[in-house]
């Protein structure tokens, strides 16, 4: 079986030729979570590929995940959007999920922003807030980078002190002052899914550091850091999660929340882009 490197550069350079990417261009990558793909249909220019036409991707089969990667600008900054992601409770490991964030990396995205779809476990917090992730903790007890190193990605041990990089957090917050957009900071932690977290197990995360609970996230973003993709993340809060929550949870509120949610959401990614392109420098692509 082919490396996940050989796999990554085959997948790239397949993209670079549908979607037209020069060679020479460093994009803004954004991987767009449950209910949250409308961003992608706002690029300027527009171009898009399904992931049955990307090598080494497979079918992306939850609600509200179209599974398209889209090349498109916005203010004139080129953006690679994933409208739509894999997870681990789909029945794929770690470092498949974690695919698609390495082919961008591959292709020279500059950094990569995430955002998901979550449930609030800090009271304070409430449905359609908007919080950026300041760290993460890894409850799935899985990460992309098992197995042999692929040293051509990044090294064997990476660190993960600044998973979430510091100038994008900083990108993050003016772009949400500039929107007039309320934002939220805090820990995310990610569970296997695809049941609901119990409530002691909210209860646990709480005590842990947690602010909000989800299921995606993390893979990408380990992957993201070995490779030296400076990354941001952003949490759609659609729900209080279970003990907090006064009513049972379910994917279909999820998706309503975010659609009410969706016209802050666009106005921060779009006000984001442009600062968080200026806020790190080019990365040279792989393939």
């Amino acid at each position: 079986m082919d490396s996940w490197t050989e796999r990554a550069l085959a997948c790239a350079q397949a993209a670079r030729a549908g979607l037209g990417l020069a060679r020479e261009a460093s994009p803004l990558a954004v991987v767009l979570g449950s209910g949250l793909g409308a961003f992608a249909g706002q690029l300027d220019g527009a171009r898009s590929l399904g992931f049955a036409e990307l090598p080494g991707f497979v079918p992306a089969t939850v609600q509200g995940h179209e599974g398209r990667l889209v090349l498109g600008t916005v203010a004139g900054v080129p953006v690679l959007a994933l409208q739509g992601r894999l997870h681990g409770y789909e029945g794929h490991d770690a470092a498949t999920v974690a695919f698609p964030a390495r082919v961008l990396g591959v292709l020279g995205s500059r950094a990569l922003i995430v955002t998901n779809a979550a449930g609030a476990c800090n009271p304070a917090f409430e449905p359609g807030d908007l919080m950026g992730i300041s760290d993460h903790l890894n409850l799935t007890g899985k990460n992309p980078l098992t197995g042999p190193n692929e040293d051509a990605l990044g090294p064997r041990f990476p660190d993960l002190s600044r998973a979430y990089d510091p100038r994008l957090a900083t990108a993050l917050r003016a772009a949400a002052n500039a929107c007039g957009v309320a934002l939220r900071e805090g820990v995310y932690a990610q569970f296997n899914g695809p049941s609901y977290e119990t409530p002691a197990e909210v209860r646990m995360a709480r005590l842990l550091g947690a602010d909000a609970v989800g299921m995606s996230t993390v893979p990408e973003v380990v992957a993201a850091a070995q490779m030296g993709l400076p990354a941001c993340g952003i949490s759609c809060l659609t729900n209080r999660a279970a003990g907090i929550s006064t009513h049972p949870l379910s994917h279909a509120e999820v998706i309503q929340v975010a659609k009410q949610v969706e016209g802050r959401f666009l106005a921060l990614l779009r006000a984001l882009v442009p600062l968080a392109f200026a806020a790190v420098p080019a990365r040279a692509a792989l393939s």
